[in-house]
């Protein structure tokens, strides 16, 4: 969990009426974010573009390997004979599955 310095957190009404100087101290890098309450609660958080963009960044490459694993794996299983292979049955009592349950 994230945490939050005093600082970083306003009430939604305090946040509109200081918007200006708190976009200036996330650009300007004097708050690395804001967090804004709503009846206590944290509803939404402001960080600066450049922030945004370098978590973006990370979020692609995250899934760029998750993808490069899911082709991995496919393409291995495509070489998989099928003499090899077991069916939905013999898993379902291998771990004592019901089959005339399962919808």
């Amino acid at each position: 969990m994230v945490k939050y310095a005093q600082n970083e957190l306003f009430s939604i009404t305090d946040f509109t009426k200081q918007i200006g100087s708190a976009v200036s101290n996330i650009k300007e890098h004097t708050l690395e974010k804001i967090g804004i309450l709503k009846n206590n609660r944290l509803e939404a958080v402001v960080i600066s573009t450049d922030e945004y963009e370098r978590l973006k960044e990370i979020e692609e490459q995250v899934t760029l390997v998750e993808h490069s694993s899911i082709y991995k794996a496919v393409e291995e299983r495509k070489d998989t004979p099928l003499s090899e292979y077991v069916s939905m049955e013999d898993m379902a009592r291998k771990f004592n599955i019901n089959m005339d349950k399962v919808s």
